[in-house]
């Protein structure tokens, strides 16, 4: 970041004197007022609950503009990368700065195909859990366990060790999940696959069984591929500022990710999707597509609780970059499987139109985010929802690393410490016991 010409002058009704507080300029987006002086000038800190107008940070890692609808990993717009690249080379970029080149990318994906087996004791450790368990639950314990797994990697401060814990998480995220799908439902575990590629590895090990040969088709491993570049990365989301904050006591890799699992459980944030197919299925038992009418009345009355889910985002005021791609997946996968008349996605297709055409959504600038079509995506691979949020934290995986290798790395970062708007009792006696 560099200063800017003009600097901000804060000024006080009271009479107090004015403030001047430096003004920096990032390559691109708003201007950001440096305040960290400001509680020792004047005593006084900023309010902002929800972060609406602060930066916690500076980051070269994802760049969103919401009003013009715009992606950018390390400055590469999120439609080329989804498009002429795969996970493993996204992960390459979010991590190191640069796409890789022929040989790079051969190292890194053999580095990473070479680490997706896990220790043998997470099997045991898996079965203390009920079977009924949402995987999320799970997968916030089994991440975090990995560091009682790999001592020799657990040091935050250590590059070596941070490198190492990435590539670690990266290659058992998918391995770590679908353990979790196969012991909810009863299935012996599926081993990693070296021969395949990440996506059609995942989809072997969710949906092979020692029975007989299961054979990965290129529609739906390219299909969930997207899925994962589409989601490896957002910016200063809660999850990701969860682990940045987490990362920033010191403590190990592996604890900071299970923070970003445990935050990215909320249905307001990696929960959407499952919301937004929830939602469809409320929709479709009242009647489908005959009562969207009445759903979207419902959606617009203020006094009612039903909300629409799927559609709007915090940051992007404009048609959400990922959602575009994957409509596209979405009904690549609905032909290849044949479909595109289930009762389910012909109903989601409908609510789609109608949100896209009707003034009400046109003018709050409700479209479809990539929430709604992921999760239709991926219930027709088979994925069941509860699962969603998994897939959605093992994508995360590499945006969460980058994100704290460059805050480890930063040398202004410090623990982070928010301060707070005291409304509480101003200070006062304890009474006996006998006069209260």
């Amino acid at each position: 970041m560099k200063l800017a010409e003009n600097k901000a002058t804060l000024s006080f009704s009271n009479g107090s004197p004015s403030v001047e507080l430096p003004v920096y300029q990032g390559s691109v987006g708003p201007d950001v007022v440096d305040i960290r002086k400001l509680y020792a000038q004047t005593g006084m800190f900023t309010y902002d609950p929800g972060f609406l107008s602060t930066a916690a940070c500076q980051s070269a890692i994802t760049y969103i503009d919401g009003d013009k609808g715009e992606l950018l990993y390390r400055g590469y717009p999120i439609e080329q990368l989804a498009t002429n690249c795969d996970f493993l080379e996204t992960c390459h970029l979010l991590l190191y700065g640069e796409l890789p080149n022929t040989e790079d990318k051969g190292k890194f994906t053999k580095l990473v195909t070479n680490h997706t087996m896990v220790n043998e004791q997470m099997q045991f450790f898996l079965r203390g859990f009920r079977r009924d368990a949402h995987p999320m639950a799970i997968m916030t314990g089994l991440v975090g366990a990995l560091s009682a797994f790999y001592h020799d990697s657990t040091d935050i401060n250590n590059p070596e060790h941070r490198n190492i814990s990435a590539i670690r998480l990266i290659a058992k995220m998918p391995t770590l999940v679908a353990m979790a799908y196969k012991y909810t439902i009863g299935q012996p575990y599926m081993y990693p696959r070296n021969d395949l590629s990440y996506a059609g590895n995942f989809l072997h090990m969710m949906f092979a069984t020692p029975c007989e040969e299961y054979k990965v088709s290129p529609v739906l491993e390219r299909a969930l591929d997207r899925i994962f570049i589409l989601h490896a990365d957002h910016e200063q989301n809660a999850s990701t500022s969860t682990v940045r904050l987490c990362g920033s006591s010191g403590t190990n890799p592996f604890a900071a990710i299970a923070a970003g699992v445990a935050c990215l459980w909320g249905p307001a944030h990696g929960g959407a999707n499952e919301a937004a197919l929830n939602m469809l299925y409320d929709i479709q038992k009242e009647g489908g597509v005959e009562k969207i009418g009445e759903f979207i009345k419902k959606v617009k009355d203020k006094n009612s609780s039903v909300k629409l889910m799927g559609f709007g985002h915090r940051v992007y005021k404009n048609y959400d970059p990922r959602a575009k791609l994957m409509q596209e997946t979405c009904n690549e996968v609905l032909t290849e499987l044949g479909l595109e008349k289930d009762p389910l996605f012909k109903l989601a297709k409908e609510l789609e139109k109608i949100a896209l055409e009707d003034e009400y959504f046109v003018s709050r600038k409700l479209y479809p985010n990539v929430d709604f079509y992921s999760g239709i995506v991926q219930r027709a691979i088979g994925i069941p929802v509860p699962l969603f949020t998994a897939i959605f934290a093992l994508a995360r995986t590499v945006g969460w690393i980058a994100q704290l290798n460059e805050m480890i790395g930063d040398p202004e970062y410090k623990i982070g410490r928010p301060r707070q708007l005291f409304t509480g009792s101003v200070k006062r006696d304890v009474q006996p016991l006998a006069k209260r």
